[in-house]
């Protein structure tokens, strides 16, 4: 885990009251090994698949306070369902890419998007104090191709698939 997130929970937790647990500190390592996005089943399974021993609730309990913490960010993917974003506080104003075939997420960054949001809320009499961006887009490859390799390893995976429009 990044020593900038070690330490901004463990302050946040700190002035929570809270006690540091073995069982949290394990469920923060999970969620920040990676980048990648999930929900909170997702996290719940990658949880029951290590040696740790926890509850269902310690794995909500700890996403709410990653949350408040402000460590963890809820984004809206079009699925309905919450879906965490670990990757804010290495990039705060990233936005994302989402396949409506496969549910791919890519995640990327634009200097012009970011002035753009900035002069439109400045205009608009208001100070930006974060910014996202979702663009849903079909896959290049199934369209050219007729099959791609995120779709198939998604549906593999058991991953959950972007509802059809």
């Amino acid at each position: 885990m990044d020593k900038i997130v070690e330490d901004r929970l463990r302050k946040f937790i700190e002035s929570k009251g809270l006690r540091n647990t073995p069982q949290r500190n394990a469920i923060v390592e999970i969620v920040f090994a990676s980048d990648e996005h999930f929900n909170a089943d997702e996290l719940w399974d990658r949880v029951r698949n290590t040696q740790i021993r926890t509850s269902r609730a310690t794995v909500y309990r700890t996403i709410s306070l990653l949350e408040e913490a402000g460590l963890l960010h809820e984004i809206d993917l079009g699925d309905d369902q919450k879906t965490y974003d670990p990757n804010f506080v290495d990039s705060p104003a990233h936005n994302h890419l989402v396949c409506i075939d496969c549910g791919k997420v890519l995640e990327f960054e634009d200097s012009h998007i970011q002035v753009m949001n900035d002069c439109a809320a400045r205009r608009l009499g208001f100070r930006p104090s974060r910014q996202t961006l979702k663009i849903e887009a079909c896959c290049e490859k199934l369209r050219l191709h007729g099959r791609c390799e995120n779709l198939i390893s998604a549906r593999i995976e058991g991953k959950r698939l972007p509802k059809k429009r």
